[in-house]
Formats: C-alpha cells, structure tokens, sequence
C-alpha cells in the first residue's frame, strides 16, 4: 500500500511512474488526497472536541466543589450536546478513513526508475543468460511423456484423486522432488537464510498484509467456513511473520527460507503450454524472504539474484533472468526478476523464479516498522524470491538430461536422490 505521504507530495511523479503499468491513476490520486485531507480536518475538529470537553468536566467539578450548582448543570448540558457531537465526528472519521484505505488498496506500487513502461511478457528485458541448450536424441520427449514411460508422476491418478493439476509422484519421481526440496533449503540456509516452517492456510489479515487481497481473491482457494486462504505461495505466511513488528535497526536484515506446497486456482488457464507441470494447482516450492533496511534493499535484490543463479549452475540448467517492465509486473512490485530455464524436449523457456522488492509497499500494509538512528519508527524494505519453484525446474532436468536409455541426475542432486540417473 502505497504511504499517504508519497502521494500527497509527490502526486506528479507517483502518476508518472504508475504510468509504466499503463495506469491512469489521476483519478485515485486525486480522492486519495481529498479523503486525506478531510480525514485529516475531522480528526482535529474530533480532537479539540474531545480537549474542550475534557476541560469543561474539569470546569465543572470545580464548580460543583464551590457551590454552584446552575452554572455546572448549564455545563452539563452543554458537554451532553458535545457527546452528541463526538459521535457523529467519530462515525464520520470512521467511514472517510475505511474509504481511504479502500481506495489505497486498489492502487499498485510505484515501479522502479529502472522499470520500462511495456504491455506484456513480450516487453519484458533479457538481462542475463548461461548455460548451453542441450542438443537431444532424436526420439527425446516432452517430460509428460518421460514422466509416463518412467513411472515418475501420474497426472491420471491425481486426477481422479482431486481434479486436474493435482499430479502424483511416484518412485524416484518423488524421491526427485523431495531431493529438489531438501538441495534448495540447505542452499539457502547455507547462504545465510534462516529455514522455518509455516502454516499453509493463512487468515485474511495475513492475505492483505502481503498484497493477495483484494487484488488476487479470486485466484485463492478459499477454504469459507473459517474464513482461511491455502497459501500461494510461502512469502505469505514468512512475511507475516513480521506483521505488527517493530524492529530495532541492529536486528536489520532479516532473511528466511521455507518450504511449502502451493495452491493456485489459474482459473482459465489451458492449452499445450499448460500441459503436464506447466502449470498447477498444487506445486512445491521453497521460498527466500527478506526485511531490509531501506538504503541496502537493492543491494540485497541483487544478492538474491546472483545467489539463485548459483543454484541454477549447480542443476547444470540453461537459463536467463528477464527484467519485468510495468505491464507484466505484479501489483506489489517495485522491481521483479523473473528466471526462466530452457526446455530442450518443448523448445521454449520455462519460468521457475521470480524475485522481487516491495520497498514499503508490502510493510505499509503489515505496519512493519523498525526504531532508525535517529529513534523513530520507519517502514522496512520486504523482499522475496523462489528458490526455486519446483515443477518446471524438474520438467527441464529430465527433458534437458534425456539420454537414449533414461535420464540422468546431475552430479550436485546424487548426494540427495541416492542414484545417478533413471534407467
């Protein structure tokens, strides 16, 4: 959520940067501001309100205490029609600040200088690219096929069990998954981030914190009865850690990794490029999170970004790292990094990694806070990243290292799998 502030200093250069989602927001802009200043005018007439009856209760014990008695009851009438007054200002502040929050809830954050103003994906800046496309055998497979011919996952059975997008792995594909799982926490813990476990539905305050609602309601699964979301992804939960917090500067950064399936409704989503693990509605993933001092978030998005390349050399994985411009960016971005490896076997890039700064986009809205050099209290910086998604970095491993008999693992997985390769 963007700070009230921000807007009302800098409306010209905060309508500028919306802009580069190809947003018009002149409009909020506008009602921001009004719905601040008339909060704001309410606020003081409810305060010195509330200071002058206060002074006439004093007034009028005093005058009980003395003896007069007609001059404290006219008093008394007096504060009754204040009371009367209060009420009304207090329902009215009530209701202009419930729509303020409203309205700044429906505006994006401000993308980053460096963000380029585009429509779609297809505007999106190659910033990065390593390793070599494998050349295939010429009977290579897509993974959907591999994973049937190898007994790995059962798209069928997950069908039939939930519905489509609920695959089950099986054998040494799920011994695979959970190598992937336990290679890329011990990565991050190894880098400095600390692994927790959280819970994997999460209540309507943690959903706003973070930015899903109300901007992606429909896209969670909602589980009604307790007024719960299936998470989509870790850095709902891990970021609500810090909702309500107020850290001391010394305790700045603070950096953690978790893992947790994922739930993703992707309603409207089909077609071939969609097919086998694609795109899901369950899918695993270990995520990296960050609170940031504001003058070292960048610095620390970078090392996010150079930390996820290591893994990805690692898994011996071809891939690029894409630098979003407005359109295709997320609602609480201030800048995203996407990262995409290559499936040889469908011959197109697969994305398995966003990371991204929030600035206070995100702490705006959890009221997370930290005590500055100067002692007073200032929003934190929040980021996070995949590290990595799971089912398409495991669709290019064996579509990427299919040999004409099976599939092999590559040297850095062994040690978590327990075998070499798939026969």
């Amino acid at each position: 959520m963007l700070e009230v502030s921000k807007i009302r200093d800098y409306k010209s250069e905060v309508e500028l940067a919306l802009d580069k989602r190809n947003l018009d927001a002149n409009h909020d802009l506008e009602k921001v501001i009004l719905l601040d200043e008339t909060r704001r005018k309410t606020q003081t007439q409810l305060d010195n309100l509330l200071s002058e009856s206060n002074r006439l209760s004093k007034e009028i014990g005093v005058l009980f205490q003395t003896g007069k008695q007609q001059e404290a009851n006219d008093l008394k009438t007096k504060t009754s029609e204040f009371k009367e007054l209060t009420k009304e200002l207090s329902e009215h502040l009530t209701k202009i600040s419930s729509e303020l929050r409203e309205t700044l809830l429906s505006i994006p954050n401000i993308p980053h200088r460096s963000v380029k103003k585009g429509f779609s994906a297809e505007d999106n800046e190659e910033v990065f690219q390593a390793g070599n496309i494998p050349v295939l055998p010429n009977n290579a497979l897509p993974h959907w096929d591999l994973a049937h011919k190898f007994n790995l996952i059962d798209f069928d059975l997950g069908n039939k069990i939930t519905g489509a997008g609920f695959p089950v792995y099986k054998g040494k594909g799920a011994r695979l998954q959970r190598a992937l799982i336990a290679f890329f926490l011990d990565e991050n813990t190894a880098a400095g981030y600390q692994e927790v476990q959280v819970p994997h539905l999460v209540n309507t305050d943690s959903a706003m914190g973070t930015g899903q609602l109300p901007d992606k309601e429909g896209q969670m699964y909602e589980a009604t009865a307790d007024e719960l979301y299936l998470i989509p992804t870790a850095e709902v939960p891990i970021t609500n850690i810090f909702r309500d917090v107020l850290l001391e500067a010394s305790d700045l950064p603070q950096a953690l990794t978790g893992y947790t399936p994922c739930f993703r409704r992707e309603a409207g989503s089909y077609g071939a490029h969609v097919r086998g693990l694609n795109r899901l509605h369950q899918f695993d993933k270990v995520e990296i999170v960050r609170v940031e001092h504001p003058d070292n978030s960048y610095a620390a998005l970078e090392e996010m970004v150079e930390h996820i390349k290591s893994i990805l050399k690692k898994l011996e994985l071809p891939y690029r790292v894409l630098r979003l411009c407005g359109g295709d960016m997320g609602f609480t971005s201030a800048l995203t990094y996407d990262f995409e490896v290559y499936s040889a076997a469908q011959e197109r890039w697969l994305e398995i990694s966003s990371v991204s700064n929030f600035e206070t986009f995100q702490s705006n809205r959890l009221k997370l806070r930290f005590k500055n050099e100067d002692g007073k209290n200032q929003l934190a910086h929040t980021l996070n990243g995949s590290s990595l998604a799971l089912p398409r970095v495991l669709a290019a491993l064996i579509e990427n290292n299919q040999t004409e008999t099976g599939i092999k693992i590559p040297e850095s997985l062994v040690a978590y799998t327990g075998f070499a390769s798939i026969e």
